[in-house]
């Protein structure tokens, strides 16, 4: 089956606005299938796709069925609902029959029909047209490249207004469809991790491995830097990784403002490719400006990067549980890891005469990581006497990296 077009809503209040799409989309002579995703009443159009096909479909037990309406609490129904869309979806992606995704939907149908696009491959189009697309979308978007437009006016009725966007709606998603262009990876791309007090490392890793035929993806280590790098690696578009600046990890445990996210190196799990890791940033945890920072943590060692950002240094303790987590995510893993560690500080601020140098608090990690680590001939722990920005500690990032790299080229990393 060729690939279609999915155009969703819930068509018990949006049919007509979805059919209004659907034959904007026909009338440009691309393939389009109208999906109802209602949790009320019937639907006022007859969709292509029923509710009951992507309910057929879902791992939900019975027990979860969205029917039933507003006596079952709608919250539910949305929550249950949009979890079939996204394994009917899933399956269809699977199968190559998904051209593109565009949904309708006020606050409700947003939250239902976006969890279902984020699961999508980067790369799909997907086009959400929502009435809470004027404000904080982090929550429907996530790490993936959803396109968020604005209706102006509620998803409720056609008119001059609602006629307009909903058509300019069509044509984008048409235009992504029609014109897209497959985009070939000529070079192997690894995907690394960066934080401002690693730069020198990072940078200096990409070098040697761009000289050496790789493509160098960095991401900022912001919580959804992390969660956006490893969304490509379940997207199959970067075939290894460098995580070099775990920070988020501390900002998990600590509650700061750019956590991992619990699913943190479960991409990498999953597509078991080379992983090196190593303990950038550690150190600090990080907050909005000075006012923000929780109350029983005003009495820290506290500094402010900038207006909008102050940072915490970690304590032993916290460094225990930070790296009581890694080794726990690291344990699970099937495939072969290098875990570097930098012994002479794992940040520029945690360096002698900087404001973090604390060997104490660092070595609470170092020494919880060699007692928890499930350690053999291919996942293994490396201690360095080096800084994390020495040109040294690159080099031994790099130089394991390629250890792994041709291993896994040659067949022996298990698959």
């Amino acid at each position: 089956m060729s690939p279609v077009i999915y155009a969703i809503a819930t068509m018990d209040t949006k049919g007509v606005e979805l059919e209004f799409v659907a034959n904007c989309l026909r009338h440009w002579g691309t393939r389009v299938k109208t999906v109802d995703v209602g949790t009320l009443g019937p639907p006022t159009v007859i969709p292509d796709v029923s509710r009951e096909d992507v309910l057929a479909a879902s791992s939900l037990p019975s027990s979860s069925d969205p029917d039933g309406g507003e006596q079952a609490g709608r919250g539910p129904a949305i929550s249950a609902m949009s979890k079939a869309l996204s394994d009917w979806m899933r399956a269809r992606a699977a199968e190559g029959q998904v051209a593109g995704v565009i949904g309708l939907g006020g606050s409700g149908g947003t939250a239902l029909i976006t969890r279902c696009l984020r699961e999508l491959p980067v790369g799909v189009p997907k086009l959400m047209v929502s009435t809470v697309a004027s404000g904080n979308t982090a929550e429907y978007v996530g790490c993936s490249d959803i396109c968020m437009m604005y209706s102006v006016v509620d998803v409720a009725g056609l008119n001059a207004v609602s006629k307009r966007i909903l058509a300019n709606a069509a044509a984008a998603m048409c235009g992504m469809v029609e014109r897209s262009t497959t985009v070939e990876q000529e070079k192997p791309t690894l995907g690394m991790t960066m934080f401002g007090v690693t730069t020198s490392c990072v940078t200096e890793v990409r070098r040697l491995l761009e000289a050496r035929g790789f493509e160098c993806l960095v991401f900022h280590a912001t919580g959804s830097g992390g969660r956006a790098m490893e969304k490509l690696v379940d997207s199959g578009m970067i075939q290894g990784v460098l995580d070099i600046t775990t920070t988020e990890v501390a900002d998990e445990i600590a509650g700061g403002i750019m956590p991992a996210g619990k699913e943190r190196f479960e991409a990498i799990r999953r597509a078991r490719i080379p992983l090196v890791m190593s303990l950038g940033a550690i150190d600090m945890v990080n907050f909005g400006g000075l006012s923000s920072v929780p109350e029983r943590y005003r009495k820290r060692q506290l500094l402010a990067h900038n207006e909008q950002i102050t940072l915490m240094r970690t304590l032993a303790e916290e460094n225990r549980a930070i790296a009581s987590w890694i080794a726990e995510k690291l344990n699970r893993f099937q495939s072969p890891w290098r875990l570097l560690i930098p012994e002479g500080g794992v940040s520029a601020l945690d360096a002698p005469d900087q404001p973090f140098h604390d060997r104490e608090a660092d070595q609470a990690a170092f020494d919880t990581l060699q007692q928890k680590l499930e350690l053999n001939s291919e996942r293994q722990l490396i201690r360095f006497p080096f800084h994390i920005n020495a040109p040294e500690f690159a080099r031994a990032l790099v130089d394991n990296f390629q250890t792994l790299w041709t291993m896994s080229h040659r067949g022996t990393m298990e698959r």
